[in-house]
């Protein structure tokens, strides 16, 4: 959410927080059609006389007129996006709160940023995660249970390499090829030394984990709503990180072989 920011009067405050609303919503894996019906009803509910939202997968606008006539236009630039269920369960809790019994602006800025902030899985239990996913799927494709710890171990690297490069951040199309090549290569280097017996069928496990499957199931989700401009950048925007994610370990895999 932005900070630091001034207004003049009291219906430039709330269209902030309604904008705040549908940034945490956008940003934590919300379809667009869920994000501009929650600003929508948050306006009605805020007594604005109407209001005209725009939203793609970089960008949110919002346009509302207050019941005295002021035109209010504010935007918000998505930088980034990930997948926090959690916090949008308690954004729609929180819209549908406020929708019933509006708040006023600092009593709603408070309750945004309580429902923004959410549990959150200890980092080794992720990382465990990541090697322990990564060594079932191995498994799920025809994999032995010899491969089921060259697996684990990969996956455990996949996760190194996501966040070394979150700290840099990298672009994720490029993210992407990076660590499907470097666990490639970590791979065919494990089989080299008699680790495992089936690198394939682990590079395939792992990149399971890379897999843009939820960007793919939302994008056809707009298409089906009909917001063709957020279904088509999120379709492209998929299928550039699977494309990425086949060169990076095709790459090491038709060099080194595998």
């Amino acid at each position: 959410m932005s900070e630091n920011r001034t207004f003049i009067n009291e219906s430039q405050r709330i269209v902030a927080c309604i904008l705040d609303i549908g940034e945490l919503l956008l940003t934590s894996g919300a379809e667009v059609m869920r994000v501009e019906d929650t600003i929508t009803r948050l306006c009605d509910a805020y007594g604005f006389v109407s209001s005209d939202v725009l939203t793609i997968l970089s960008s949110i606008i919002l346009t509302a007129t207050a019941a005295d006539g002021d035109i209010i236009t504010q935007t918000r630039r998505i930088k980034s996006r990930d997948t926090n269920l959690i916090r949008i369960e308690r954004l729609n809790a929180l819209s549908r709160r406020v929708t019933a019994d509006p708040l006023p602006s600092d009593a709603l800025s408070l309750a945004i940023e309580d429902a923004a902030r959410v549990p959150t899985y200890a980092r080794h239990w992720i990382f465990l995660a990541y090697g322990f996913n990564a060594a079932v799927f191995t498994l799920f494709f025809g994999g032995t249970m010899a491969d089921f710890l060259p697996s684990f171990l990969a996956g455990l690297g996949v996760y190194i390499y996501l966040q070394i490069g979150g700290r840099f951040r990298m672009n994720s199309i490029l993210l992407n090829t990076i660590c499907s090549a470097l666990m490639a290569l970590s791979v065919v280097g494990m089989h080299a030394l008699g680790f495992g017996q089936h690198p394939d069928k682990i590079v395939i496990g792992n990149i399971m984990l890379l897999i843009p499957g939820l960007a793919l199931t939302t994008s056809l989700r707009d298409l089906i709503n009909g917001d063709m401009l957020s279904a088509i950048i999120g379709f492209l925007e998929a299928l550039l990180k699977a494309l990425a994610i086949a060169i990076g370990a095709a790459a090491i895999l038709t060099r080194f072989g595998g």
